[in-house]
C-alpha cells in the first residue's frame, strides 16, 4: 500500500490536478526554460492546445534572446513554432488572431534561415488568414524586402479586395508603400 500511494503521490506532483492547470498556463506563469520546454509543451498539447496559451508560450521564449545573433535560440524558436502550427488544425484556428500571429511570426523566423521556406510560410498564412490585415502586411513587407516591389504592391492591394481588417493598417501601408519607406508600417502604427 505504502509502495502504491507513494507512486500516486509521485503521479500527482508529475502531471498537476485538474485546478492547477489553467494557473499553470497562465502567460505570467509558463515556464521559458530554452534548453527543453517538453514539459510546458506536453501540457499545452494534452490540455487547451490553443492559439492563445501556444503564442504567449512561444512569446516568452522569444525574450530568452535575439534570434537575429542567437543561432542556436532561431533554431529551438523555429523547432517550437513548427510543433505549434502542427499541432493547431487550420481548419478550427483560422479565424483566430492569435493563429495567425503564430503563422506570420514563424514565417519571419524562417526568413532568417531560407527566404524561399519563408514565402512558403507566409502564402501558407495568407490563405488561411486572410481576414486579418496584419497577415498580408507581413507577407508585403517581406517581399519588399528581398526586392520585389510589384509583389509587395501586389499583395496590398489583393489585402483590400477581400476586405482584410483592419482596412486602416492596409490603407497606411499602401501610403507607406507609395512613399516608397523600407517599412510599410512604423512600431506605432503596428
Amino acid at each position: 500500500i505504502a509502495s502504491i500511494m507513494n507512486r500516486v503521490r509521485d503521479l500527482k506532483n508529475k502531471y498537476r490536478n485538474e485546478d492547477n492547470i489553467t494557473d499553470e498556463l497562465n502567460c505570467t506563469k509558463i515556464s521559458a526554460d530554452t534548453t527543453d520546454n517538453s514539459g510546458t509543451v506536453n501540457q499545452i498539447m494534452m490540455t487547451t492546445n490553443n492559439p492563445e496559451d501556444w503564442l504567449c508560450f512561444l512569446l516568452r521564449l522569444e525574450k530568452k534572446g535575439i534570434p537575429q545573433v542567437d543561432v542556436s535560440l532561431l533554431n529551438r524558436l523555429i523547432g517550437r513554432y513548427s510543433q505549434a502550427v502542427t499541432a493547431l488544425p487550420a481548419e478550427k484556428h483560422s479565424q483566430d488572431e492569435s493563429y495567425a500571429r503564430i503563422l506570420v511570426r514563424f514565417a519571419e523566423l524562417k526568413a532568417l534561415q531560407d527566404p524561399e521556406e519563408a514565402r512558403d510560410q507566409f502564402h501558407l498564412a495568407r490563405l488561411n488568414c486572410k481576414k486579418f490585415a496584419f497577415v498580408h502586411v507581413a507577407f508585403a513587407q517581406f517581399e519588399l524586402s528581398q526586392g520585389n516591389v510589384k509583389k509587395c504592391k501586389q499583395l496590398l492591394q489583393k489585402a483590400v479586395e477581400c476586405s482584410a481588417v483592419p482596412l486602416e493598417m492596409l490603407e497606411t501601408a499602401l501610403q507607406n508603400f507609395h512613399s516608397q519607406k523600407k517599412q510599410l508600417l512604423s512600431d506605432e502604427e503596428k
